[in-house]
């Protein structure tokens, strides 16, 4: 495909540009989101054996209920049932002191009930570890340290220019797609093999990265376009439902007879919890929780449907996978692209691996823009710019930082067990990160690049080091394989990448501000 020469050279510097200003923010969206893939095993891996005595039959449930809102009316306002105990979910009954976004955001107390074997009701809150939620947090607010509601427009933002990149990207690409497209060259010329990197990456991966890029933009500014819908077409009001009448008369079945009734109506739903809640009208609402794998879903890692309590029935289905309608479901399908929660473990991997790609498109599409500036500026002056060196320092320290911050607040869970909180994990990452940025910026892109490698693999290293001193108690050996044998396989990929940036310090072109002299 022809393009006129100046076309293509003011798209390469708008994708060079947009790249250069969203790429340190997107490798830490994507590093970060790649682990989010596999956030529920995880944290059960870093979540610590429960103290609770161990969790009631589902047909007892209603015992421990009234024993809760007895002692405790304030939970009337929203509880959950778990249906499936395990060590990320150790209580049959939980509730929060906060609303759903302060549940989300970690700064609300969240409360586990059990009956004790004297019958007594047992109540803590010290439960499962943080720390999935605490990563998944940072993918969403793409490293940004602020509250939910300034990261969210600025991620949005964000995600605009990673739009603008793909888009000046691919027409940048187009004139030369057929010769390249499967071209790798490796050896001497490092811009040329980092080129043939970055564009096999990006184009393979296009329609992963589009989906990424729009679906961002969705939920970075879900509020505003709802608002705006309602302002062009009209608030859409709900059918009023049939659900028992308010007051002390209102019956709730037990949940045993809600699973029994759910299992007639939605075959193949995989139930996880029973959510509770009180209206203002002083009914009760029941959202159920659950999975299924055949089909796109909603949430992350579930879909959801509200049910009446006081019969069983469905009565809303626009959340419930391969039980909706062809507009709800087209709406959960751009979800769904976007958490790849269809098709199982494969695709889980698939996303898993995408993302990593992901991550490393920016620091590839980093690298040659440095290198171009290195070349122009080569011809004009015989040092390199104060604004090329800071950049490469933060092309290492940046992508390092966010690698070395994570994995040593995921060994923190396991290894302080019930001391962790949100705000320690907060507090770990983002001062082994600025850590790291600033021991770059000190010590130059070509030194930082061999230490903060070594960095990052010795704190891979402590993750499966914490299962080791946390011992055989505290793990599944599912979780334990997928956890632990990754980060192994992420510290020998580090040490491999410390051993090749010690070499282009040492071997490459004296000028480039990957050589030791151009550090110093």
């Amino acid at each position: 495909m022809k393009l006129r020469t100046d076309l293509v050279r003011m798209y390469r510097e708008i994708h060079g540009w947009v790249g250069i200003v969203s790429g340190l923010a997107l490798f830490i969206a994507f590093y970060a989101g790649a682990i989010t893939m596999f956030a529920e095993p995880l944290q059960r891996w870093a979540s610590p054996p429960s103290r609770l005595t161990p969790a009631i039959s589902l047909e007892r449930t209603p015992e421990l209920v009234e024993k809760v809102l007895s002692a405790h009316p304030e939970a009337a306002k929203a509880y959950r049932i778990n249906l499936v105990i395990d060590a990320a979910h150790p209580a049959r009954m939980t509730w929060s002191d906060g609303r759903g976004r302060e549940v989300r955001s970690g700064n609300a107390i969240i409360h586990y009930a059990a009956i004790a074997n004297d019958g007594s009701l047992e109540v803590v809150t010290r439960g499962p570890s943080p720390v999935a939620q605490f990563i998944d947090v940072l993918h969403q607010q793409v490293g940004l340290p602020f509250d939910h509601e300034i990261s969210m427009p600025i991620m949005g933002a964000i995600a605009l220019l990673y739009t603008i990149a793909i888009v000046s990207g691919l027409v940048v690409l187009l004139p030369s797609l057929v010769s390249d497209l499967f071209a790798l060259r490796i050896g001497k010329n490092l811009k040329r093999m980092w080129l043939d990197v970055h564009n096999v990456l990006g184009l393979f991966s296009l329609p992963f990265h589009l989906v990424m890029a729009l679906t961002s933009i969705v939920f970075a500014f879900h509020d505003e376009f709802y608002d705006l819908q309602g302002l062009a077409f009209g608030r859409v009001e709900r059918a009023a439902r049939t659900v028992a009448a308010p007051g002390a008369a209102e019956r709730l079945l037990p949940p045993a007879e809600i699973v029994a009734a759910l299992e007639r109506q939605a075959s193949g739903f995989k139930l996880r919890s029973l959510d509770y809640s009180r209206r203002p009208d002083g009914r009760t609402m029941l959202r159920i929780a659950g999975s299924d794998e055949r089909y796109g879903m909603r949430g992350p890692t579930f879909g959801i449907a509200e049910v009446d309590p006081a019969s069983g029935k469905i009565i809303s289905r626009d959340y419930l996978p391969g039980h909706q309608d062809g507009w709800a479901a087209t709406l959960t399908s751009f979800f769904a692209l976007h958490f790849g929660n269809f098709g199982g473990t494969p695709v889980r991997w698939a996303y898993f691996l995408l993302g990593l790609a992901g991550a490393f498109l920016f620091y590839t599409g980093n690298l040659l823009w440095i290198e171009s500036r290195r070349r122009r500026e080569r011809n004009s002056t015989a040092e390199q710019t104060r604004s090329t060196r800071i950049l490469g320092a933060l092309t290492v320290g940046v992508p390092m930082g966010c690698v070395a911050g994570i994995s040593v607040t995921v060994a923190a869970a396991k290894l302080l067990g019930e001391a962790t909180t949100w705000r320690i994990h907060s507090e770990i990452y983002y001062a082994i990160f600025l850590i790291c940025v600033l021991w770059a910026l000190l010590r130059g892109a070509a030194r930082s690049g061999v230490d903060l490698a070594i960095v990052g693999a010795l704190a891979m290293l402590t993750i499966p080091l914490a299962s080791l001193v946390a011992g055989p108690a505290w793990f599944e050996t599912a979780d334990l394989l997928a956890v632990d044998g990754v980060a192994m396989a992420s510290a020998a990929f580090l040490l491999m990448a410390a051993r090749a940036a010690r070499r282009r310090m040492t071997s490459g072109p004296r000028d480039s501000i990957w050589a030791a002299a151009a550090s110093s």
